[in-house]
């Protein structure tokens, strides 16, 4: 069975997001690192509960829109903290761009117009 695109991008990204925020200073480690991988790992959950709980689905996209959002806030701060490059920036950016867009279509699936960019 092939797995879908949003579940095989969103994998990259955590791993991707890992190895980054495992070279955070010590003292940010446990605040805004955490609060990245929490989050995108809260996402990844919320993209496979949407996927076995049909009938919840377009609620469960929608917190998961929510938790994209906010990690690209997280990101912005960890480039204005200079824990991240602009051109790492600039490559989770397009990351994030193209799980929204993924995300998106699926809650387009719903009814749904309107999801974060």
């Amino acid at each position: 069975m092939k797995e879908s695109p949003i579940f095989v991008k969103t994998f990259e990204l955590i791993k991707w997001l890992f190895e980054r925020t495992e070279k955070f200073p010590k003292s940010q480690r446990f605040f805004l690192a955490k609060r990245i991988n929490d989050n995108i790992l809260d996402f990844y959950e919320l993209l496979i509960k949407a996927a076995i709980n049909k009938k919840r689905a377009e609620s469960t996209l929608i917190a998961a829109d929510i938790l994209l959002t906010r990690l690209r806030h997280y990101i912005r701060l960890a480039v204005e903290m200079k824990f991240l490059s602009f051109r790492q920036y600039e490559h989770v950016s397009k990351m994030i761009s193209e799980i929204g867009n993924l995300l998106g279509g699926w809650l387009k699936t719903y009814g749904h117009g309107k999801i974060s960019k």
